[in-house]
């Protein structure tokens, strides 16, 4: 097995779990992720930030010790702003985003896999349709290459990492304790 089939195989495992996760988190509801869209229920903000900081904390860990290595892409507020305004336009007429979508889908949730599925494809084909155009436009503004925390402080990743990942779990504990 290549070393490339053996990242795939890996990514997709991790996937399922991770679909299998969000599912037993409650987060592939539709009526989960509307109550947090009217800050009712707040299921999804917490795992969202169980799973930024395990994340962070994992995927820099498994750098640090050399298991794997990865780069930072380059960026721009009009990415951001572009990628945003897709992902809140398609999360506010269904209710789900890909992450929630593939994970309804594996619960049988007949929305997500019609919808969702159909959804994903036609973003996906129409992004690809107009990217020729807007690649060197829009998405450029606001360049600001692969610039990070810890590059932008001159500071090594886990100055920045520890406190991000302690002030995260704050916000979650501060949120569970008052009941959300």
């Amino acid at each position: 097995m290549t070393k490339k089939s053996k990242e795939l195989l890996w990514g997709f495992v991790f996937g399922i779990l991770f679909g299998f996760l969000l599912h037993k988190g409650g987060v592939t509801s539709y009526d989960v992720i509307v109550g947090q869209l009217l800050l009712t229920d707040f299921t999804v903000i917490k795992i969202i930030l169980t799973a930024v900081i395990t994340g962070m904390l994992g995927i820099h860990l498994m750098r640090h010790l050399g298991w794997l290595q990865f780069s930072v892409k380059p960026g721009s507020w009009g990415k951001n702003a572009v990628g945003g305004l897709i992902f809140g336009v398609g999360f506010a007429l269904l209710g789900y985003c890909p992450g929630t979508i593939a994970g309804a889908i594996g619960g049988g949730q007949l929305d997500a896999l019609i919808s969702g599925l159909a959804g994903i494809i036609l973003g996906s084909w129409l992004f690809a349709l107009v990217y020729p155009r807007v690649r060197s436009g829009i998405l450029m503004k606001g360049d600001f290459g692969d610039l990070t925390l810890p590059k932008l402080f001159k500071v090594n990743e886990w100055v920045v990492i520890i406190p991000f990942a302690a002030l995260l779990s704050l916000v979650l504990y501060l949120i569970e304790r008052a009941g959300l």
